[in-house]
């Protein structure tokens, strides 16, 4: 006989509404389980005390000693059949290809073994099942792991990664997401599987600019698509885009929305002539001149007028090291420590597993606990950690002009004959070699 329902006033008002709410599913799972009654119980509790009552622990499957949260019940004695709530973290395809069979079988195996509760995705990219005992836990992932799936991080470990759809769906893609973020991810499963790091290292991989994994702000290693051609341009689809939308959108949505101005607007015997300038005939009077030096690929003209422009063919990725979301000193975005890398080659993709080797391993010996890489950045600074990984610095990496104009020279002579000493000792050591 099915347990009853508990009193749940406030988790009802969350049903009155015009959206669907999460209550409501619950409620359909409680039908056939009854430790999702209590987890409804305790979940009017903790409104009712404004407390949340869960607390960690220690629970795994064979092997591994990350991928499964633990949750355990501070209030086990009033909500004795949810007093065990654990999450077991799967990392989700490359691209998130699915197919409707293997979801239904995934599905399946949670009714089965778990409370039903999916959430696709975590912040981290895995797929959520959300709700079993610890008895529970190893007969879940078994059935899961049958079907070709991996638990993915927890803890201070490398996580689970993301990728878009990309190359596979989507035009705008500049590099094989799907091949980049597989590759690293089989070459850190280890970091993954067992916890060794300081805190949590998170790889993503946006094919293009417009970054659908909001890899710069989420992650610790964010690849990039990008190019570094100049934009192509489809004559035909820009006088079909102009015939259809005209000269309003055109200077509202595209011209004046260009964050460095490189679009502009002339008669088509006006237009300049250079290695570095595209230009596409809007009819037979107007044409769009773009200068593909002062373009910084944002892809918003590229998504207002697709198909008529298009990124170049010179394609690869822009990587970006240090983002993540609040934690000791606030948001960070990721900042740019390669401009371009070709992804054409196995020898690009394997330079890119190569540098993530090096960002990982740096931030194992040099973070402090509980500090990610962006903040280990901000206390060693971003030179000494472009010298660990063998990276050139760039002045486009500064954050912000110096606030003191004036600096000490004495000592660089001193530096200048040393680096030269050591240059001459590097050359005869490879010209022995």
């Amino acid at each position: 006989m099915a347990k009853d329902m508990h009193k749940t006033p406030m988790l009802d008002e969350l049903e009155s509404g015009p959206w669907p709410s999460f209550v409501t599913g619950l409620k359909r799972l409680a039908k056939d389980k009854d430790y999702m009654v209590d987890l409804l119980g305790q979940l009017e509790h903790s409104y009712e005390t404004r407390k949340g009552y869960w607390k960690g622990g220690t629970v795994g499957v064979y092997g591994y000693g990350g991928g499964v949260i633990p949750r355990f019940s501070e209030v086990a004695s009033q909500f004795p059949l949810s007093s065990e709530f654990h999450t077991l973290r799967v990392m989700p395809p490359a691209g998130m290809h699915y197919s409707t069979d293997i979801l239904r079988k995934l599905c399946d195996v949670w009714e089965r073994t778990g409370s039903g509760l999916i959430a696709l995705h975590g912040q981290s990219g895995d797929i959520m099942f959300q709700g079993a005992s610890t008895a529970q836990v190893q007969e879940a992932f078994d059935a899961i792991n049958e079907l070709g799936f991996d638990l993915g991080g927890a803890g201070p470990a490398v996580r689970t990664s993301m990728s878009c759809v990309g190359a596979a769906r989507c035009e705008q893609s500049c590099f094989d997401e799907a091949r980049a973020h597989r590759q690293v991810i089989n070459t850190f499963l280890d970091d993954i599987h067992r916890p060794s790091l300081p805190y949590k290292f998170k790889f993503k991989f946006s094919g293009c600019a417009n970054d659908c994994m909001n890899s710069i702000q989420r992650s610790d290693m964010a690849v990039i698509g990008t190019w570094r051609d100049n934009m192509r341009t489809d004559e035909e689809l820009a006088r079909q885009w102009y015939a259809r939308h005209g000269m309003n959108e055109l200077v509202n949505d595209v011209i004046t929305r260009c964050p460095t101005k490189a679009i502009q607007l002339k008669k088509k015997s006006e237009l300049a002539q250079g290695e570095r300038i595209s230009s596409v005939a809007l009819n037979d009077e107007l044409a769009l001149e773009i200068s593909n030096r002062d373009c910084v690929r944002c892809m918003h003209c590229i998504n207002v007028m697709t198909g008529a422009l298009a990124h170049g063919e010179d394609t690869g990725v822009t990587i970006l090291v240090g983002g993540k979301r609040t934690l000791k000193i606030g948001d960070l975005m990721g900042t740019v420590v390669v401009p371009f890398m070709p992804m054409k080659t196995d020898q690009d993709y394997e330079a890119l597993v190569e540098l993530g080797q090096k960002a990982i391993d740096f931030f194992a010996e040099n973070a402090l606990e509980h500090e990610r890489t962006g903040e280990m950045i901000e206390r060693i600074g971003l030179v000494n950690f472009l010298e660990a990984l063998e990276l050139p610095v760039d002045a486009n990496m500064v954050n912000h002009p110096r606030t003191n104009p004036y600096v000490r020279t004495d000592g660089w002579d001193e530096e200048v004959a040393r680096v030269k000493a050591r240059q001459a000792n590097q050359a005869s050591a490879e010209a022995g070699e």
